[in-house]
């Protein structure tokens, strides 16, 4: 039953990181360069998720969640016309980040609904348990 507490934190961990880069992705629409790294331009992150099977133990049928922040090269960024803009090229055209902020809300939506689903999972295996402690008493 302990085991269903740590997949659901390592769930709740790995949403919070999804959280927290697309509230840096919304941060960063307009910036055109990437302050990390000076002047290269800032490109999207995203979370992917992976099934970690390895932090569990071994012998066990239950899985957590591991994330891992990539950098979206895919995906073109996004030229707009400025010749004034301190990063401007020689044609004028200004390098932004390739996010669109639409996308980017819908995720965090999504994200704050797996969030709440795993409390609720939580709090469901926490239930379980106090239930069955309060049989075996």
């Amino acid at each position: 039953m302990l085991k269903g507490i740590d997949i659901s934190t390592s769930a709740l961990v790995a949403q919070r990181q999804r959280m927290n880069t697309i509230a840096g992705n919304i941060a960063a629409v307009n910036v055109a360069y990437d302050p990390n790294s000076g002047e290269e331009p800032f490109y999207r992150r995203i979370v992917t998720f992976q099934t970690d099977t390895e932090s569990l133990g071994e012998g066990t049928a239950a899985a957590g969640v591991k994330y891992k922040v990539e950098i979206d090269t895919d995906t073109p960024l996004r030229k707009t016309y400025d010749p004034g803009h301190r990063y401007a090229d020689q044609e004028g055209n200004v390098t932004y980040p390739n996010i669109d902020v639409v996308t980017e809300f819908v995720n965090a939506l999504e994200a704050g609904r797996a969030y709440e689903a795993n409390i609720s999972a939580l709090d469901i295996t926490k239930n379980m348990f106090s239930t069955s402690l309060r049989i075996l008493a």
